[in-house]
């Protein structure tokens, strides 16, 4: 429980130093801060105008120093997943900022005169300073509009492509703010501006130079089992070092093979369903899109690369300390697959009850091996459940199956339905939220 807590704490930290860094440049903003910016509603707005806009770039440069993807900085966030929803958060609340940003100008200026907040807004086109900030917006606008659920689920590849005008919105938005130059008094704006920048600047670099020459690994696809119709599982062999990686950790992997049907030079996360003291990778992908069905029909001695590794799902993989109650669904199953191989393999167990949730038997992914691994763990108990039989998953399937769930940390990972429904069913069980662990994919 202890090991838990320092965890939970450290994401917390982690997530609260992000967003302190916007102290810096607010900090530097107040001290250019005068009594004459209070001294009527203009003014007032002016001074949350240029507020905004300091607070909209800051949240801009954090946000894109966050993209990086350096393998193990996602660790103390508790995972990618969960680096990358303050990444997403410090995106919203750049966007939010910057639209603020010229209408408090643009008021401010109305209070002056009929027709300034129009002048403001849309000045003569030789007016580089303001036209290069609405520039920045506009691009902003595009980048970031895929994220929100408003307008649907987007296409994963095409979602990348797009996300990469955020390098040209940044370096239009330090442009607005270095002609401008009036956000901060003395030379605090170009050190608090080049450090921000400097920071998100070795994102870029680390993922689109420096990533694809030390941080992918080539490995060789060299055997492909299909454990069901619609799955294959890959077992790679490395072609220089191999990736070190715990239980439930995954990865990004790019095939090269011309003779797939789609995905070559794509890369996608995928689980690795391997123990680590395995010489192999092994992974079991499912076809749920383009690229993974394409994979489907990958042959041996296929090259590809993987990056990694990432993610953070279990406490400590390779020991079961304190209870454990794992819930998976479809190919949810992977990171429990990879921690009874690997729990299997060290010869150790703990007090572990697995609800395994499918449709049926016949969709029953490893459910012999996983069967045959809970036989080899002390302490594991594996309780299938299926919807055709039983219905959707139940507080009292959970009751009956772990009677102590409340003391136990739990593990889910599965569909979203499942996810959410599991996540509601243990809160109304009492298991408190600091025990709740979830692995999602979602714009990785």
């Amino acid at each position: 429980m202890l090991q838990t807590v320092s965890k939970l704490i450290s994401a917390r930290v982690a997530r609260l130093l992000v967003w302190g860094l916007t102290l810096v440049p607010l900090t530097a903003f107040a001290l250019g801060v005068r009594a004459a910016d209070f001294q009527d509603l203009a003014s007032i707005l002016n001074l949350l105008g240029r507020l905004t806009g300091v607070l909209g770039l800051a949240f801009l440069l954090l946000s894109a120093a966050l993209s990086a993807r350096v393998p193990g900085f996602d660790q103390p966030f508790g995972g990618l997943t969960r680096l990358w929803r303050t990444h997403h958060a410090l995106g919203a609340a750049a966007l939010i900022m910057l639209m603020a940003h010229p209408l408090l100008l643009a008021f401010s200026a109305q209070a002056h005169g009929e027709g300034l907040a129009f002048a403001t807004l849309f000045p003569a086109l030789t007016d580089l300073a303001t036209w290069s900030g609405w520039l920045a917006l506009v691009l902003m606008m595009i980048f970031l509009a895929p994220t929100f659920s408003f307008f649907g689920n987007p296409d994963y590849e095409r979602w990348k492509r797009v996300h990469q005008l955020s390098v040209a919105a940044i370096i239009v938005g330090l442009l607005h703010t270095a002609l401008f130059s009036r956000t901060m008094p003395y030379w605090s704006d170009v050190i608090v501006w080049t450090l921000l920048a400097g920071m998100a600047l070795g994102a870029v670099l680390w993922r689109f130079v420096f990533s694809r020459r030390v941080g992918r690994l080539p490995y060789t696809v060299h055997e492909v089992r299909r454990p069901a119709n619609n799955v294959v599982e890959l077992t790679l062999e490395p072609r220089r070092r191999p990736l070190k990686y715990q239980a439930g950790n995954f990865v990004y992997m790019t095939p090269f093979d011309h003779d797939l049907d789609n995905g070559h030079g794509e890369e996608h996360p995928y689980t690795l369903s391997s123990s680590p003291l395995e010489p192999s990778l092994r992974m079991a992908i499912k076809d749920l899109g383009n690229a993974s069905r394409a994979l489907q029909s990958i042959k041996p001695g296929a090259r590809v690369t993987v990056e990694g590794p990432y993610g953070r799902f279990f406490i400590d993989p390779d020991r079961v300390g304190s209870p454990e109650l794992w819930i998976s669904g479809g190919i949810g199953v992977t990171p429990f697959l990879a921690r009874m191989r690997h729990l299997a393999a060290l010869e150790t167990g703990g007090d572990i009850r697995f609800i395994y949730c499918v449709q049926d038997e016949a969709r029953a992914l490893y459910l012999l091996e996983l069967q045959a691994l809970a036989g080899r763990i002390p302490g594991c108990k594996l309780v299938p459940h299926y919807f055709y039989r039983e219905g959707p998953l139940s507080q009292t399937f959970l009751r009956e199956n772990c009677g102590d769930i409340d003391q136990r940390e739990a593990y889910i990972c599965g569909p979203q339905p499942l996810n959410r429904l599991v996540q509601a069913h243990l809160r109304a069980l009492n298991v408190p939220r600091r025990a709740i662990h979830t692995e999602e994919f979602e714009l990785l």
